[in-house]
């Protein structure tokens, strides 16, 4: 009967998250409040459908698990070393200070003169949500900009945290010793030592050996066990399950079956990762919630406002941007579920009352729900109050000095936003082609770096018009915009655009849902990866199936044509060296084609070409040696370094095109 009994409640559960989730979708309300409310209304508190809570609490550690290995996953070992500052600096300063202030503010403002128990108050308000923020920050493409990554550099010392935090648990209620923390730690740090080693050796050699048996079911095993192995060994050793099942992640990313690993491993986290946050909802108090609201509510906003400052403050002092600082700062100003965990411990051995116990729950659950709320708004608030006079002259006091090196006066430069991949090859291809640009960057160790190598490259906040004059937008030709981060990114089309009318911008993006509303605030070209991708698919497809190249290029007008919808061009992907980008003007569509040594139609004229009966497409001019040749001579004989201009209809120049690059149509 046990069996059934479990199955009504997961029945119970799965319907009434579904409903409840389903209704706020519907008012674009994050699934994760449905979750929380789900739990609420669930709970023991509430209408207490819900009397097996100790199963249900178990598959919600098992979605925490699942969670943060999949966070782990997309992550790298060598990525996770970079991170080392944020980690170890920005995240050990953040916990410091949050401890110190909780501890200072129960003491002298709210009168509680037992020390132990101030102390581990402030050790309950100093882990934020990893769960939650990371969802969320994912869900966003937000992982890699530079607020994504104070943010999780954070939440892993806060994890790391957890540890020592228990440890300090029966010491402080007079149970426990010092050889005895001293022990643990010792195991801690061999285990993790031993599991980080183990991701260049044994696991990609093991993963190897499974992927020959060509056995999927064998593969999904590995990996489950990997998953939940890894992260049952940390706890024993004294660590909690979610930094085991995180470290575990990065153990398997530095294999070349990451990818294949987060396909298997993402059914399962997003069955389970609902179950935790419903979970964390059945144990708020409803009653003690409304009896003591404003008791409730004083909690809440003093819990947010103390982790925003001390946020603000340990990355502020660090030399973090201050719009990076302000945005992660109300990222991670909520209370975590680890906080839960060390809750109940504390109440326990004493250390906690059971109504100081409840104040606590009732108001951490009021964060949590609220989170995703605040996560909405962070960007704006963060640039209205970066834009500050007063805050702007402490960034400007403060700030790194590469603050306040700026580049020479320009003109029809490029300015390139990010040092990334695509910021990094572009860079590359100017500096090659002799086109004079400068970069932007907010990674200070990347501008340190990149400058010793002779890189045009200055610290900066794109969205900042200070910063944009500085880099010449009112004289440059073109803006190109190469960050992960999509309210930046609005923020510098609008600004650039209003700065300069005439400059040419191009924004990259994550998803093409966003190309819409970047073309409305002055884009002039936007790049969606998602779409690009699908591009480069079904071309790659169609060559496969030796469709002719000119099909192929119509093709992939059609279908950005019809995919762009508000772009005034159309454009094509021709992946040859031979060519450059084409320029458009006003009603007539111009391709320019660069003549090499290896070319078919070297010492050949235009006219024996048969270049128009052929193509339909007409040479408008011929560039040689930085001088035009305009409407040239029907005997006029192609060079190396030839720039030829072409002008037609897209299906005759994608002839063209095809014609000078291989000799024949």
């Amino acid at each position: 009967m046990h069996e059934l009994v479990f199955l009504k409640s997961l029945v119970i559960i799965l319907g009434i998250s579904a409903v409840v989730v389903f209704a706020l979708h519907r008012i674009k309300i994050p699934s994760i409040v449905g979750f929380l409310l789900a739990g609420v209304l669930l709970g023991p508190h509430g209408l207490h459908l819900i009397k097996d809570a100790i199963t249900i609490q178990t598959f919600a550690e098992i979605g925490v698990i699942l969670l943060l290995f999949t966070i782990g996953l997309e992550f790298s070992l060598s990525r996770f070393l970079k991170m080392r500052l944020e980690v170890f600096g920005v995240g050990g300063l953040y916990v410091l200070t949050t401890v110190a202030l909780t501890t200072l503010i129960s003491y002298q403002w709210f009168g509680i003169e037992n020390l132990n128990m101030v102390i581990f108050l402030g050790f309950l308000v100093a882990l934020s949500s990893t769960a939650i923020v990371m969802k969320l920050l994912s869900d966003k493409a937000e992982l890699d900009t530079p607020h994504g990554r104070s943010s999780v550099g954070i939440l892993i010392f806060q994890d790391l945290c957890v540890v020592p935090f228990m440890l300090f648990i029966p010491v402080m209620s007079g149970g426990g010793g010092l050889s005895e923390i001293m022990l643990t730690f010792g195991k801690a740090l061999a285990i993790i030592t031993i599991v980080l080693l183990s991701a260049k050796w044994i696991v990609p050699n093991i993963l190897h050996q499974i992927v020959r048996t060509r056995s999927r079911e064998l593969f999904v095993i590995t990996i489950l066990i990997l998953c939940f192995g890894i992260a049952f060994l940390t706890s024993e050793f004294g660590l909690s399950l979610a930094l085991g099942a995180f470290l575990a992640g990065l153990v398997i990313s530095e294999s070349e079956y990451a990818h294949e690993a987060t396909s298997t491993i993402l059914p399962f986290r997003d069955s389970f990762s609902g179950l935790f946050f419903i979970s964390v909802g059945m144990l708020m108090d409803t009653s003690f919630f409304i009896d003591n609201l404003q008791v409730v509510l004083l909690l809440f906003f003093g819990i947010f406002s103390l982790k925003f400052l001390s946020g603000f403050f340990s990355m502020y002092l660090l030399r973090r941007p201050l719009r990076t600082s302000i945005h992660s700062s109300m990222n991670l100003a909520q209370v975590g579920e680890f906080s839960f965990v060390l809750a109940v411990a504390g109440l326990s051995a004493g250390l906690i009352s059971h109504e100081v116990y409840q104040g606590f729950l009732s108001a951490s659950v009021l964060t949590m729900l609220l989170t995703p709320f605040i996560m909405q708004i962070s960007p704006f608030i963060s640039n209205k109050l970066s834009s500050h006079k007063l805050l702007k002259r402490l960034e400007k006091i403060t700030g790194p000095s590469e603050y306040e090196e700026f580049p020479e006066k320009r003109k029809d430069h490029i300015i390139i936003i990010g040092y990334g991949l695509n910021g990094r090859n572009l860079a590359r291809v100017l500096k090659e082609a002799d086109i004079p640009y400068v970069v932007l960057e907010l990674n200070i160790g990347t501008v340190r770096d990149m400058k010793q190598h002779g890189e045009p490259i200055y610290y900066g906040d794109g969205t900042k018009v200070e910063m944009l004059r500085k880099l010449g937008i009112n004289t440059a030709k073109t803006l190109v915009i190469a960050i992960s981060d999509p309210s930046s990114c609005r923020n510098i089309v609008k600004t650039a655009r209003d700065q300069n009318p005439k400059l040419f911008i191009i924004a990259r993006t994550r998803y093409a849902a966003e190309v819409d509303d970047l073309l409305k605030l002055g884009a002039d070209e936007v790049i969606p990866e998602e779409f690009e991708t699908s591009v480069e698919i079904f071309s790659m497809v169609l060559n496969q199936y030796q469709r002719p190249k000119n099909e192929i290029f119509n093709f992939v007008d059609m279908i950005r044509e019809d995919g762009y919808r508000a772009l005034r061009q159309a454009r094509t992907t021709i992946r040859k060296p031979l060519f450059d980008k084409c320029t458009v003007l006003k009603d007539v569509t111009v391709e320019l084609f660069t003549i090499n040594d290896n070319s078919p139609v070297l010492g050949k004229s235009i006219e024996g070409l048969r270049f128009r009966p052929q193509t339909g497409a007409t040479i408008i001019a011929v560039e040689r040696e930085n001088q035009m040749h305009t409407s040239p001579d029907p005997k006029f004989s192609f060079k190396a370094g030839d720039i030829v201009f072409i002008t037609g209809k897209r299906e005759d120049i994608n002839k063209a095109l095809i014609y000078l690059t291989e000799g024949k149509i």
